[in-house]
């Protein structure tokens, strides 16, 4: 599985632009939302949107990619990484400075349109609280590599099935 960084860069893009009303929407929740529409399009159509490999980490998911790419984005003018406060935190807002190309199809669309309205509405705390117990996750170890093959033992609240559901 090769990863596809053009898809990897359109999809962040992507999410950005449909979030831009989100003032939570930092790096934790970004990442998050990058892994549920992988792992969603794996159980539905058997293979990652992005072939973006995700790690289990303590502040939850780590995309491998996620940060050489956001790097070059901002180094390219095409991104622009700006730290806020947040509460009692700081997060990590990204604000494309480009208008995004959507070069995704209308069953990508489905698949990455449904996981943003499901999940884009949580802070970086709910967004975590709510990914370790996404199965793929759970059966992880901090530091290993997410296992989407796993996204098969979901139970009905995480599983992307319902979206064909929906469209029927």
């Amino acid at each position: 599985m090769k990863f596809d960084r053009q898809k990897y860069i359109d999809l962040i893009f992507y999410i950005l632009s449909q979030s831009y009303d989100k003032q939570h929407l930092g790096k934790t929740v970004l990442c998050s939302l990058l892994y549920f529409i992988d792992f969603n399009h794996y159980e539905l159509y058997g293979k990652l949107l992005t072939k973006e490999t995700y790690i289990k980490s303590k502040k939850g998911i780590k995309p491998k990619h996620f940060n050489e790419v956001t790097n070059e984005l901002i180094g390219k003018r095409q991104l622009f990484l700006r730290k806020e406060p947040y509460y009692h935190r700081i997060i990590h807002r990204y604000y494309p400075t480009i208008i995004p190309t959507v070069r995704f199809s209308r069953k990508e669309l489905e698949i990455i349109d449904f996981s943003i309205r499901q999940l884009s509405n949580n802070n970086a705390s709910a967004m975590i609280k709510y990914a370790i117990k996404d199965p793929p996750m759970i059966i992880a170890e901090f530091g290993e590599n997410i296992d989407c093959r796993y996204v098969f033992s979901r139970n009905e609240k995480y599983s992307a099935r319902k979206i064909r559901l929906q469209n029927k």
